[in-house]
């Protein structure tokens, strides 16, 4: 699975950053022959395995090459889910520092009892707090958040 997982997303990365690849893929001017061969010729460069050749075949054939990069970050949550690993991401307002990556970590996994995968990304318009989605479930401590939840509550009377 890792050799699938890493051909998903290198293949996924070349076409975002290769906007000729990107409009070879797109265009209906290139037949699907064309499209195949290409991408055939980059992955055997490569040394992927013929079984993501035939994947992105079909991908080419069903005209669904613009949801490789889903695709991609879907089969890896998947694959780490396998591995027993849970994707976390966590946004805040700047950037965390070390110690606080690591201790937000420690107390994430204790409280799943399982290893975890943090992302860590910032967002200038949050003032305070974090945001931290575990899966489909978010967890909204930032003031944004608190001052709409206290809105909804003072709506409803």
């Amino acid at each position: 699975m890792p050799a699938a997982e890493e051909g998903l997303q290198t293949v996924s990365k070349w076409v975002a950053d290769s906007p000729a690849l990107k409009h070879i893929l797109d265009s209906p001017v290139f037949t699907f022959e064309e499209k195949t061969a290409i991408l055939t010729e980059l992955s055997h460069r490569k040394g992927f395995s013929s079984i993501l050749g035939e994947f992105l075949s079909q991908l080419i054939r069903k005209n669904r090459m613009s949801l490789l990069t889903e695709i991609s970050e879907s089969f890896t949550i998947l694959a780490q889910q396998q591995k027993g690993l849970q994707q976390v991401s966590v946004v805040s307002g700047k950037e965390l520092t070390t110690p606080e990556r690591q201790r937000l970590e420690e107390k994430i996994q204790h409280s799943l009892h399982r290893d975890v995968k943090m992302m860590f990304t910032t967002d200038s318009t949050f003032l305070a707090g974090l945001k931290i989605q575990i899966g489909s479930r978010v967890f909204d401590s930032t003031l944004r958040g608190r001052l709409n939840s206290m809105g909804a509550l003072l709506a409803k009377g």
